[in-house]
């Protein structure tokens, strides 16, 4: 008789992540490794669980992140909000999160750029000190196994490879820097990155020009990896900056994967009436292009995005010298009023009372409540407000930007060419509750509760389909001799409880979470196991 398995799942539906009809089968794990069986096939295990009622799926892949910090070293010793933020993906049912998205990662960089870079990272990760890398292999070796509960991959991030050649000028590379940037992405590619990233509407990514895009995702299209892109305006100009991004795909060949795609902004409300079908167009036309989405109408990120591109050239330190200057502020007021050339603008678009605090370390009282609100109880401008609050907590201020309509997210959730990713910015405060509830959310409430799609496709969004886009062999999908990355579930009463003021709650009906065959989360519940590992993608 051979050895026992390591753990047997009896009894549950297979929604095997490929998008066929769910069906009954057992599913048995052996070192790291699935086998799939027919129901009540003879077997001995380890640990054998019955899972009768449940639905049992490949971990899902979260892949919009911005955990990149979160098992650096730095977060050894962290305090429990930060092991809270740790967890929140896991306890979700995700296995393997993809980070260094909109254009910022923690590599690569030059040695010399290197103090310049982390104190960027330090503002834009919001979890104090960061330690850039100068390639992958420096990322990978950065990352605590002991503070992993998921698997982690990373795109190289444009802005940090951007920063980490020239610094934050804003001004296009000379030819030996580009060629320098090519080199430092050709050689995280071929080290295991997932693909190349912009932020298009992040200094010092907003600087760039097509050119220097084109250039630099020909490098990802040489390695067959995808060009992901946080568009250069998701608002009143979202459909022209698509066209931007569908022309860096065809003239680099990359693969193009639209990150987090929405039409923010009254101006845009309704626009996914044609992004899609554009974007289902140029699908048909040969171009290799999806999106991503994440299932709220509020977005988050950093509040210096709010301001025009100038303000940050030259970096962090300079932004907050011209934020102390009453000139400066003058101009940023008139530039959001007026508007900028190829600047999105979200205040323009929106508003102060739509740009709430998610986080600011040394103002708690601040986090939850919006910019006007706080404007207002001290009698001052918005915009003297929001610099006051730069200059206070050094630049590192967290929002959340209530800028989305509920039709076009439907929309785009139901596209056959979207993904789920959470974007999730998992910071300590009140961080969006999409870190925490994203994929239950669309499980629940979409799927279940409103029948937007069936549980198979929601559960393909999750899994195969960002599975083939990014290259995770073995991953996504339950077939025999797959990775054991796994997740059960109750499809009756999953869902999310994360909301804007308790953020960090965990979902309900996610009941076991396997990572490498070891059982990190147990009746929603973590476990001592620390299985996730670092995914290099050849």
């Amino acid at each position: 008789m051979g050895r026992p398995l390591d753990l047997l799942l009896r009894g549950g539906t297979l929604v095997d992540g490929t998008g066929a009809p769910a069906r009954e089968a057992d599913i048995a794990v052996v070192d790291g490794r699935i086998a799939v069986l027919p129901v009540g096939a003879p077997a001995s295990a380890v640990e054998t669980l019955d899972v009768t009622g449940r639905v049992v799926a490949p971990g899902f892949i979260d892949v919009h992140t911005h955990s990149d910090a979160l098992a650096t070293p730095h977060g050894a010793g962290a305090t429990e909000p930060i092991d809270d933020l740790r967890l929140a993906p896991l306890l979700q049912g995700v296995t393997t999160e993809i980070c260094g998205n909109c254009g910022t990662s923690l590599f690569p960089s030059l040695p010399q750029r290197l103090p310049e870079l982390a104190e960027h990272l330090r503002v834009t990760f919001g979890l104090g000190p960061v330690r850039p890398a100068v390639d992958f292999d420096a990322f990978a070796a950065g990352q605590d196994p002991a503070l992993r509960h998921t698997h982690i991959a990373s795109l190289v991030g444009h802005g940090t490879l951007r920063a980490g050649v020239m610094g934050f000028e804003a001004r296009p590379p000379r030819p030996d820097e580009l060629d320098t940037m090519c080199a430092l992405l050709d050689r995280a590619l071929a080290q295991g990155a997932a693909g190349l990233s912009t932020g298009l509407i992040y200094p010092p990514g907003t600087y760039a020009d097509t050119e220097e895009i084109v250039a630099l995702a020909g490098v990802a299209a040489r390695h067959g990896k995808p060009y992901v892109t946080h568009l250069r305006d998701e608002m009143s100009q979202v459909e022209s900056a698509l066209e931007e991004a569908l022309e860096i795909a065809v003239r680099s060949g990359a693969p193009l994967q639209i990150s987090h795609h929405k039409t923010a902004g009254r101006h845009a409300w309704g626009a996914t009436l044609r992004t899609l079908p554009r974007l289902e167009r140029a699908r048909a036309e040969g171009v290799d292009v999806l999106c991503d989405v994440y299932p709220y109408t509020a977005g988050s990120t950093v509040l210096h995005a709010m301001l025009p591109p100038w303000a940050s050239e030259g970096g962090v330190g300079a932004l907050l010298e011209r934020l102390r200057r009453p000139e400066t502020r003058d101009r940023i007021r008139t530039d959001i009023a007026r508007g900028v050339e190829g600047w999105e603008n979200t205040v323009g678009n929106g508003g102060w009372d739509l740009i709430s605090v998610a986080a600011a370390q040394t103002h708690p009282e601040a986090e939850g409540r919006s910019i006007a609100d706080l404007a207002a109880e001290r009698g001052v401008d918005p915009v003297d407000q929001a610099c006051d609050l730069l200059l206070a907590e050094q630049g590192e201020v967290t929002i959340i930007s209530h800028s989305m309509r509920e039709d076009d997210v439907r929309r785009v959730i139901a596209s056959p060419l979207s993904m789920i990713g959470s974007d999730g910015v998992p910071k300590p405060g009140r961080p969006h509750p999409r870190w925490a509830g994203s994929f239950a959310r669309v499980l629940g409430r979409y799927s279940r509760d409103e029948q937007l799609l069936p549980l198979e496709s929601a559960v393909h969004k999750m899994t195969g389909l960002p599975a083939g886009r990014f290259g995770l062999t073995g991953r996504g999908v339950v077939l025999d001799g797959a990775l054991a990355d796994l997740v059960v579930l109750d499809p009756a009463s999953v869902r999310d409880t994360a909301d804007f003021d308790r953020p960090l709650l965990a979902p309900e009906g996610i009941d076991t979470v396997v990572v490498s065959g070891r059982i990190a989360a147990r009746d929603g519940r973590p476990t001592s196991a620390r299985a996730g590992e670092v995914v290099r993608i050849r």
